[in-house]
């Protein structure tokens, strides 16, 4: 099943998956989002889906259940 992902603040769209990856969602969009330890320990992955939840993009993949996923893409200046 194909879910469509929204990455803000850039406005990129790009079908995916369930249960594919973020990190590989995001770099076929030709985004880029930081990691650090990839185990989600860390944080420096960290996105924020709609609605304010939070989740490590490193240890998470398109959920089901959904047509469409928006996720803003933030930048911690300490990574």
């Amino acid at each position: 099943m194909s879910v469509q992902i929204r990455f803000l603040p850039d406005n990129v769209t790009i079908d995916a998956e369930v249960g594919e990856p973020l990190l590989q969602v995001a770099s076929r969009a030709g985004l880029t989002i930081p990691t650090g330890c990839l185990m989600g320990s860390c944080h420096a992955c960290e996105v924020e889906l709609a609605g304010g939840n939070t989740i490590c993009a490193c240890i998470s993949s398109v959920p089901p259940g959904q047509e469409q996923v928006t996720i803003n893409l933030f930048v911690d200046p300490t990574w």
